[in-house]
């Protein structure tokens, strides 16, 4: 049977087309795969929700019970003048898997005392948290983020900055302290806050769970730290 020469020509038209079109459609979908699996492969981001000035009586533990029934652990830098009386808070710390760091015994600006006083600043808290904890803390949160070039060789402590700050301790409106957060967070962001407001610990809250949400992993602060 012999068909006319436009219909004949529109036929092999067709066909290549559609074969065009299959190869499009398969390779389209081995570049999803392939983007999946990249995906998978990819170690997520990672950010370190930190706190300073605690442990406070009545917040701190809030705050622990929210990291535990979330699964995430945090970094907590301590003052010494504040551990009197809350040991057991410091202990659950401990126990349940968060860093604890030294904040000074009284919120000083090291770089503005003598040596000898700074370390004894130090020292001082380094044995408070010992004595609850069996383990000599290893980072130092300065307070201020004070901090002469080469002080860790005098004091034996590592420092630990950070390099989000929504300024928690003079603002109550949990939604702008979540909203200065989120707006600067990026993978390695260590986020400074506090553990003796209301509304500091439910904004560490929420934003752990949008974080986790959007894919991040929340890890202590030492495992974002660049040799």
């Amino acid at each position: 049977m012999k068909f006319p020469q436009g219909l004949l020509k529109g036929i092999i038209s067709g066909i290549v087309l559609a074969g065009i079109l299959l190869t499009v459609r398969l390779s389209a979908e081995e570049t999803v795969l392939e983007k999946v699996e990249k995906d998978k492969s990819q170690e997520p981001p990672q950010v370190a929700l930190t706190f300073d000035d605690g442990p406070h009586s009545v917040y701190t533990p809030i705050l622990l019970d929210g990291l535990k029934e979330r699964g995430i652990k945090a970094t907590f830098f301590l003052m010494g003048k504040n551990i009197q009386g809350k040991e057991d808070i410091v202990k659950r710390m401990a126990e349940e898997g968060h860093l604890i760091g030294n904040h000074t015994y009284s919120h000083v600006q090291l770089s503005r005392l003598p040596m000898e006083k700074a370390r004894e600043e130090v020292e001082k808290t380094n044995e408070e948290i010992y004595e609850i904890t069996g383990e000599y803390p290893v980072y130092l949160r300065p307070p201020y983020g004070d901090w002469k070039k080469d002080m860790e060789k005098s004091l034996e402590m590592l420092p630990i900055f950070w390099d989000i700050d929504p300024l928690d301790w003079g603002r109550g409106d949990t939604a702008g302290i979540v909203s200065s957060i989120e707006g600067k967070i990026e993978d390695g962001s260590i986020i400074l806050l506090h553990d003796c407001y209301d509304s500091s610990v439910k904004a560490a809250l929420q934003v752990a769970d949008d974080l986790t949400k959007a894919g991040y992993e929340l890890v202590t602060a030492d495992k974002l730290i660049v040799d």
